[in-house]
């Protein structure tokens, strides 16, 4: 089993990226032929990464049809970012009582990298930053299964989360909120920094509903 695994790694993940980065689009269906041939992996490998996707909610199988990317609709979006609100409030309460001093300077590197790129209108490294600091607040929470959980999350909402990133005037509406969390977990006080969570994601609903009717 962990010899299998070992062979069908790299195939999932480089499904899984091309997904997330966009170049295959909702409902594309996916191809086991085309997919051998263009990651270079054997038909039963990519059989086993398909289902390993459907499992993770990236794809569906279709009767009769094979399987294509997954949909994720307005709605589905905002339920994730409704159950993300309360597992990153759980990280970044966990991350204010277990930051250290050397984390506390990387947290505030990254919030200084994101004042930056707001003002100089990189609104694609501002995007890549917003990542980061998500993904350092889960790490320094030490909340191994709640990672788990969100990165899923992340990869099924990320077309949104990149249409939301995209629209002008929203990196400037974030970036407080950002810095919010990062002064809370900062401070050592985790009630601060869940509640800067709840703000945050709160706002990010707030905006999905308001591109969607733009």
């Amino acid at each position: 089993m962990g010899e299998r695994a070992e062979i069908e790694k790299p195939v999932v993940d480089a499904i899984r990226e091309a997904i997330i980065r966009g170049e295959f689009v909702p409902n594309q269906r996916l191809v086991e032929a085309d997919l051998s041939a263009q990651f270079a992996a054997s038909r039963a490998n990519v059989r086993i990464a398909l289902l390993e996707l459907a499992n993770e909610g990236l794809v569906e199988r279709v009767q009769n049809r094979g399987a294509r990317v997954r949909a994720v609709s307005l709605e589905e979006a905002i339920e994730i970012s409704e159950v993300r609100m309360v597992v990153e409030s759980l990280c970044a309460e966990k991350a204010a009582e277990r930051i250290t001093d050397e984390e506390i300077g990387e947290l505030k590197v990254l919030g200084k990298a994101m004042r930056k790129a707001v003002a100089s209108g990189d609104v694609m490294g501002y995007s890549g930053l917003n990542q980061e600091l998500h993904r350092r607040v889960r790490e320094i929470s030490g909340q191994h299964t709640a990672g788990q959980v969100l990165e899923r999350l992340r990869a099924q909402s990320v077309r949104h989360q990149f249409r939301l990133a995209m629209r002008p005037g929203r990196p400037s509406v974030s970036l407080p909120e950002h810095l919010a969390i990062i002064d809370a977990i900062c401070a050592h006080d985790p009630a601060a920094a869940a509640a800067a969570i709840r703000q945050h994601l709160s706002s990010v609903i707030e905006a999905l509903r308001e591109a969607e009717q733009a």
